[in-house]
């Protein structure tokens, strides 16, 4: 019997391990929906190598007559430190400009051979030499490792420092009640602790998304003396006219610092889209299966319960959280705050 847990082989094995069960081959092989020659296969070389010998290997091997030059190619690695936004084509131009012939997709290959394929695997190769030699970074260098924090805010990697450092808030649409009409659940998230806050109503304007705030939010924060900055979509009840929109407003009254998602990119607040899946999995999707609900303010009182349980009782396995509750994970940052800003 051949156990292994490789998903790669995992079939192959499994079809040994059928036919020494069954004792037949052939009822085996139409079973697994394979043929008899593919069986025998698999067996020399399992009989032969062992597990690993199931594993597909490449037959081509590398022709090293049609690589570069060595010395062309330790230019185009040294290039792709020194330029690590430019792509294959943008490279293959400068380095014509300075003399060294060599195509966008020779450029690639050999990228891919030193691991350099991706502009994070190359900003990762240019931080190391930096870690090694305290190498000085050039204007361009700067640029790009600007762009890659832009980019990963963009694709919901949010740089958070502390408990109070960035809190994102976002509109969710529960459903159409009959009686109540549509509701919305204004919702806030700690982007550290993972502490959040809900709140329902049935409209979706800029009064709505203020007073969750001015409920919630902002007691529960001053409360524990840490500073607030939010991030939020570009939609109607977050953004306006300062001088007219209630939201931005309020804002500006309090003194919050506002920030918006990058355009056409909802993942930016993806740790509160992650959170309204959490809450339709394990609260929307059971409670209304089991209870018949006549107002907003019936549903809220089973919704604070639910929080409850999710902030100081159920355990996260975020970044920040690693295991613990959202609570404990506000009350150990605030020991970063402080060293931070207190003292």
């Amino acid at each position: 019997m051949i156990h292994t847990n490789e998903k790669v082989i995992k079939h192959k094995a499994g079809l040994l391990n059928l036919a020494e069960e069954l004792g037949n081959v052939s009822k085996a092989c139409k079973v697994m929906g394979l043929s008899r020659d593919t069986f025998y296969r698999y067996k020399a070389a399992a009989d032969e190598g062992g597990v690993e010998a199931l594993l597909d290997r490449n037959r081509r091997s590398p022709n090293i007559k049609n690589r570069v030059d060595p010395a062309v190619e330790s230019i185009v690695l040294d290039y792709a430190l020194e330029e690590p936004a430019h792509g294959q084509s943008r490279t293959s131009n400068e380095l014509r400009k300075r003399g060294t012939f060599v195509s966008p997709s020779g450029v690639r290959s050999i990228w891919l051979r030193h691991g350099l394929a991706c502009f994070k695997d190359r900003l990762k190769a240019l931080s190391n030499k930096v870690a090694e030699q305290g190498l000085i970074l050039t204007e361009s260098q700067v640029a790009a490792m600007e762009r890659k924090k832009e980019d990963d805010v963009a694709c919901g990697e949010i740089d958070t420092a502390h408990p109070g450092y960035l809190g994102s808030q976002d509109t969710y649409y529960v459903g159409t009640f009959k009686g109540i009409g549509r509701v919305y659940q204004q919702t806030f998230v700690d982007t550290y602790s993972k502490v959040a806050h809900a709140k329902l109503y049935t409209t979706k304007t800029p009064i709505t998304a203020a007073d969750m705030l001015n409920d919630q939010v902002l007691p529960f924060y001053e409360e524990h003396s840490l500073l607030l900055r939010i991030l939020t979509d570009r939609g109607t009840e977050y953004c306006g006219r300062a001088d007219q929109h209630d939201y931005q407003l309020y804002m500006a009254l309090n003194n919050i610092e506002h920030t918006k998602t990058k355009v056409k990119s909802p993942q930016t607040n993806g740790i509160c889209e992650r959170f309204h899946k959490t809450i339709l999995n394990e609260f929307y999707q059971i409670t209304l299966r089991k209870k018949i609900y006549d107002s907003v303010d019936e549903l809220q009182i089973d919704l604070d319960e639910w929080l409850i349980k999710y902030n100081t009782q159920r355990t996260h396995q975020g970044k920040m959280c690693l295991g613990r509750t959202p609570m404990e994970t506000l009350i150990d940052g605030k020991a970063i705050w402080k060293e931070k800003f207190v003292n």
